[in-house]
């Protein structure tokens, strides 16, 4: 995986913590295993426990009117989910589905609020890696207004590739499974622009793509078409 900053500021709850409390948090609740397509959390249930990936992916999802679903983030290895369910007592805000094989630590409420209690520094690391997510959240929205669809498919790119991507021989594989459908909701754009957007990429030779597995071939040219200036880590 590649490690680096980001542009919007994606903060890993692990990676904030301490030694000593990201020991101390190892010691709560249970270690469990999902398969590709495993729900780890329903939207609407009103289960609060915290879930920490400790590997793999999973797509966060959100119900539209009628039966369709909106892809609303991805999540990656260091990052938690539930967590707002966890800090307080509403329904889950949205659906959790593992992108393939998936580890994650289940805390339950009644273990978590006590920790944080005892240790005011993870407690601060949950609230900067949910108020982070509203920056993130705040300037996705910003995007969709100010920048044509190729500059914010090129961002998405950009961000799989420096959070979720293992580097290959002169490109960077993005380990995420998402079909056209998904990049444009991360996107912000139809699906049919999207596929003439990543057409286009293509023939540019900046990626390429093939059963739902996405290859950046030229990663600073591609933070150029995203209008972004970041080192690769």
């Amino acid at each position: 995986m590649i490690h680096g900053g980001n542009m919007y500021g994606r903060a890993l709850f692990l990676d904030t913590l301490t030694d000593g409390a990201r020991t101390a948090f190892a010691r709560l609740g249970t270690r469990s295993t999902f398969a590709m397509g495993d729900v780890l959390i329903n939207e609407g249930d009103h289960e609060q426990e915290l879930m920490v990936l400790h590997q793999g992916v999973v797509k966060v999802t959100g119900r539209l009117d009628g039966n369709g679903a909106a892809l609303m983030d991805i999540r990656i290895e260091g990052d938690v989910v539930g967590e707002v369910a966890a800090m307080d007592f509403g329904p889950r805000s949205a659906t959790v589905t593992a992108c393939g094989d998936v580890v994650a630590t289940v805390v339950p409420r009644c273990e978590l609020l006590p920790f944080l209690q005892a240790n005011p520094e993870a407690e601060l690391a949950l609230k900067r890696v949910i108020g982070s997510r509203l920056r993130r959240s705040d300037r996705w929205r910003l995007d969709f207004g100010r920048y044509p669809v190729l500059v914010r498919l090129a961002r998405v790119l950009v961000e799989l590739a420096l959070a979720q991507g293992k580097p290959g021989r002169n490109s960077v594989r993005i380990e995420v499974n998402l079909s056209q459908s998904e990049f444009a909701a991360l996107a912000g754009a139809k699906t049919n622009t999207v596929q003439k957007t990543l057409a286009q990429l293509r023939e540019d030779g900046l990626i390429t793509t093939g059963e739902r597995r996405t290859q950046v071939r030229d990663l600073a040219r591609l933070q150029e078409v995203a209008l972004l200036s970041m080192p690769v880590a």
